[in-house]
């Protein structure tokens, strides 16, 4: 056996670790195309008021980064016009007009509102991906991938139980303090 070889990759192995849990900050995105993103004041709560507040399968999502099962929710078949909103905190994060049928059994979309996202990397299946959070609550919606259609290329994959869908015409809910 050659050392070299065998000690530079355990080198690497004792490394990864503090590689992921440097990328584990969640930076909110500041999109090219968005002109200046709106601040966003950060909700702060406990996991005993997000609990009290959301269905365990929600809660497991957006604040322990579990995934839904794919073709579960019923946000794959809304096909109305309206606005997607953070299941947790009620911020506005898609455009209805955004959604596409993507194939994958998760609600996808081809981009987000403006500044209401915070990106990371996901070391969780070895390769990294990019997991995207709502900027206000810090809940975990999904992932975003260069696999979408145009005009943007991506596929912003979310996981229904993380958002709830308000019809065109319907008010809003008000943001959760």
């Amino acid at each position: 056996m050659k050392r070299r070889p065998f000690l530079f990759g355990l080198g690497a192995a004792a490394l990864a670790p503090a590689a992921w849990f440097a990328t584990r900050e969640l930076r909110v995105e500041a999109r090219e195309d968005s002109g200046a993103a709106p601040v966003i004041g950060r909700l702060q709560k406990s996991d005993e008021e997000w609990k009290a507040l959301l269905s365990p399968a929600a809660y497991a999502v957006l604040f322990e980064e579990a995934t839904e099962r794919a073709g579960s929710s019923p946000l794959n078949a809304e096909k109305r016009p309206g606005t997607f909103v953070c299941a947790a905190c009620y911020l506005p994060l898609f455009n209805a007009s955004h959604k596409y049928e993507s194939g994958t059994g998760w609600p996808s979309f081809f981009t987000h509102l403006p500044g209401v996202m915070g990106t990371k990397r996901d070391w969780a299946l070895v390769l990294p991906r990019t997991e995207y959070h709502c900027a206000r609550c810090g809940g975990h919606q999904g992932h975003v991938f260069d696999d979408g259609p145009e005009p943007t290329g991506q596929r912003w994959c979310n996981n229904g139980v993380a958002l709830q869908f308000v019809p065109e015409g319907s008010a809003l809910p008000e943001l959760r303090a």
